[in-house]
């Protein structure tokens, strides 16, 4: 991994471990598995953001639920085919991780991403009157692989996103969240999903892309 590829997909996120490993796969040898984060927004609410973590970085027979850390990283989707469709799978890429006794000083939710706009952006407006912006943003991966993520911007950095056009170069500054909703299988059968995507606090238009 290059330096200029963790400088476009940096993520920290800090909180209560809150379920057991689950083998996801193996890459030369090294399995990979993938654990719950439970954490804490500014308001009362919780994201549950799942880490994807390698083997070789924590004791992935233990059961750690309860347990504080802080893992940083990068965002990074899969394409999953099922169903006869791809379904987007996210999750947090850890390269490292610390246990936590407290915490106070640490920042639970942050992801800086620099990165291209793939699909037109879905400018609208709630009942409430509330201005949303959905993104679809690719950001480059060392050996030509890339991540798609989806953002949603507010307000005025909705208005602005919004006007931006495909191929466009953006930098970001957010916080991951979870969203559930409901997707109806068959006219008897509905199953609960979580659905991930970056809440925008800040953004940064490049009118051309400088590498």
């Amino acid at each position: 991994m290059t330096e200029q590829g963790i400088n476009h997909n940096q993520v920290e996120v800090a909180g209560q471990i809150c379920s057991t490993f689950e083998y996801s796969h193996e890459i030369f040898g090294e399995g990979f598995y993938t654990v719950k984060l439970l954490v804490n927004r500014l308001s009362e609410a919780t994201d549950e953001i799942p880490l994807l973590v390698s083997e070789r970085l924590i004791d992935i027979n233990r059961d750690y639920r309860g347990k504080l850390v802080k893992a940083s990283g990068q965002f990074r989707s899969f394409n999953k085919h099922e169903e006869n469709r791809n379904h987007l799978i996210l999750s947090v890429f850890v390269r490292d991780i610390e246990f936590l006794e407290t915490m106070e000083d640490v920042k639970p939710n942050q992801i800086i991403l620099d990165g291209f706009i793939c699909k037109q952006p879905v400018y609208r407006m709630t009942p409430l009157g509330r201005e949303i912006c959905d993104i679809l943003l690719a950001v480059n991966r060392s050996y030509g692989k890339s991540d798609y993520i989806p953002c949603i911007c507010w307000g005025r950095n909705a208005r602005f996103a919004g006007n931006l056009e495909i191929g466009s170069r953006i930098q970001l500054i957010g916080r991951i969240q979870s969203r559930e909703y409901q997707k109806r299988v068959n006219e008897s059968q509905i199953i609960r999903r979580v659905a991930y995507e970056v809440s925008v606090n800040k953004l940064e238009f490049h009118e051309k892309d400088e590498e």
